[in-house]
């Protein structure tokens, strides 16, 4: 060994990295863990919607009941991710620009879907519109029906899916703070302008990832859409609703069938997620910190 190879000194060692072994072991029992929770069940699903043949497959989405349940989950999706996006970025709006007293509570309550069981937001809908609930009168009275009915189903995924777009813009517009709002006022621009050429363009990507998420979950709630739709066939089933009844009923072929459509929807989004990741990740990293 020569004298310049004994006199360089070695790299500092990292303390806090793992033996390549571990590492690898630490890779392997993810996607391990990943192959077998996810992506097995769901090749089964396929597997099973496929089995008996793509003309039993097509039947059982041509039902009448289940092009009922998807024109309902599209028809839900459309009204509750606008207002929720809509609402999201008021509401980040309001927590990152303004101090005013109450704002910890606020985060709080925008949090409470995560915290509160769908079961239980939907039974909270029952004691409000149901035949005893507190405006029942006043229901009765102008002939309104919520419960049952397509509100009912409205609310309830609106209530369950509200966190989802503040909850993107909110650490992404604290971290990007009111520096370039501020300089679009300073040189004349209203507040509309300002919104729609500085704020909306810095967190467009946040906003449609938000946007996603909330689709996802808008077309997949079970829980709090199951307690106020009465499961009325053809009128009050989503398709996880549906899917619930032709299982309950042994027909396993066109409850797979329509879970495959469920699952095909919800990959598109998981496509246009990563495609959104890859194209735009540095935005979206900051998007999905959370304040400590």
């Amino acid at each position: 060994m020569t004298d310049e190879a004994m006199a360089k000194p070695r790299a500092p060692r990292d303390p806090l990295a793992a033996p390549a072994w571990l590492r690898w072991l630490l890779i392997a029992a993810a996607m391990l863990v990943l192959l077998l929770l996810l992506v097995l069940p769901l090749a089964m699903v396929l597997g099973a919607a496929f089995a008996k043949g793509i003309g039993v497959w097509w039947a059982a989405l041509r039902e009448p009941d289940a092009l009922a349940a998807l024109r309902l989950t599209l028809f839900t999706a459309g009204i509750v991710i606008p207002l929720n996006a809509l609402f999201g970025v008021l509401t980040a709006w309001a927590v990152t620009r303004f101090e005013f007293r109450g704002k910890g509570v606020l985060l709080a309550l925008i949090d409470l879907p995560f915290a509160v069981s769908p079961v239980v937001a939907g039974l909270c809908l029952v004691l409000l519109f149901g035949s005893h609930g507190w405006f029942a009168g006043w229901l009765a009275a102008h002939d309104l029906k919520i419960l049952f009915a397509r509100p009912a189903i409205v609310l309830a995924t609106l209530f369950i899916t509200f966190p989802f777009v503040a909850r993107e813009l909110i650490p992404l517009m604290e971290q990007q703070g009111a520096d370039e709002e501020l300089a679009a006022r300073s040189l004349g621009a209203g507040a509309w302008t300002m919104f729609r050429r500085v704020t909306l363009p810095n967190i467009k990507w946040g906003l449609l990832y938000g946007v996603l998420l909330c689709s996802a979950r808008a077309m997949g709630e079970f829980g709090a859409v199951s307690v106020v739709s009465g499961h009325i066939r053809g009128l009050t089933n989503t398709l996880p609703l549906h899917i619930e009844i032709l299982y309950n009923e042994f027909d396993t072929t066109a409850a797979f069938a329509v879970a495959s459509l469920l699952a095909g929807l919800a990959l598109v989004t998981l496509v246009v997620k990563f495609w959104l990741e890859a194209r735009h990740g540095e935005a979206l990293a900051r998007a999905h910190r959370r304040p400590t």
